[in-house]
């Protein structure tokens, strides 16, 4: 069985395991296909529904804009119109300097807690504490140590991101083997090739996966955080269309706030089953 297009002795010719394994493949394809569409069909559905029960009441009939339907009727007017794009622009600047300053910080001090024990010891208590601070309660602090509302908003995406980074790197790091660190100095190799060759090759799957559960608890934290201060982001459009009474206009933000941050988790796990040690 060597994957290659074999005869069967009545003649009929067989794919063999390269053939099995192409229709393993679509037929997967498939079924997560359905799922998606089925899982999305009734998540439209159960909205659609809630605000149809609503506005069987009179009283209730401004409730109708908040159904899919305009939602989905006001995304071409807000994307022609540059608010989509713009808050696209805006929030993405803003998480992705957040984030970047988070793994910047948070991979170190994941690898000096893996790696160096007096250092877990001593930092584990406060980095657990300081974990479980809500990122939103730094805000008035933010905005009295920062200059602007921008540097403010990535102070608290970095200072929300940065722990389950770290804490999934030391996660990594614990599980890779010792010897191999043996085996390296005995071989000669300078710390920066013990972190180049060795760490950060063993850590990847773990830390992308930090990084992921990170993009969670940051695009989370940066939506409210543009409530306020700014003049753009999703947050600020949100707000917006609040007060101007444009609920359709609001659904559809809302809309495409989950949309962004569903395709952000789907690069973020495409990331993590490239890295992965198990995938076939």
């Amino acid at each position: 069985m060597n994957g290659k297009v074999v005869t069967a002795d009545n003649g009929v010719i067989s794919a063999g395991i390269s053939g099995n394994c192409f229709t393993r493949n679509m037929k997967n394809l498939s079924d997560k296909s359905l799922h998606f569409f089925v899982g999305l069909t009734v998540l439209l559905g159960l909205w659609w529904l809630a605000i149809y029960l609503v506005t069987l009441d009179p009283a209730k009939s401004t409730f109708a804009e908040f159904s899919p339907l305009s939602a989905f009727g006001a995304l071409p007017d807000l994307w022609g119109d540059g608010t989509i794009p713009d808050a696209l622009e805006s929030t993405g600047y803003r998480l992705g300097t957040g984030l970047f300053l988070a793994i910047l910080i948070g991979v170190p001090i994941g690898i000096l807690m893996g790696q160096v024990r007096w250092f877990q010891r001593l930092t584990n208590v406060p980095f657990q504490f300081m974990r479980m601070i809500s990122p939103l309660s730094w805000e008035p602090i933010a905005v009295v140590v920062f200059a602007g509302w921008n540097e403010a908003i990535v102070f608290l995406i970095a200072i929300a991101a940065v722990w389950p980074i770290a804490f999934a790197t030391a996660s990594g790091l614990a599980k890779v083997d010792p010897a191999w660190f043996k085996v390296a100095r005995n071989l000669g190799a300078k710390p920066w090739h013990m972190v180049s060759r060795i760490i950060l090759p063993a850590i990847m799957f773990d830390v992308i996966t930090g990084i992921r559960l990170a993009l969670g608890v940051a695009w989370i934290v940066v939506i409210p955080a543009e409530f306020l201060g700014v003049t753009s982001g999703f947050g600020y459009a949100i707000q917006d269309a609040r007060e101007s009474l444009e609920y359709a206009n609001l659904m559809a933000m809302i809309l495409m706030i989950g949309v962004v941050g569903f395709v952000l988790d789907t690069l973020c796990v495409m990331l993590i089953k490239r890295f992965s040690w198990h995938r076939g």
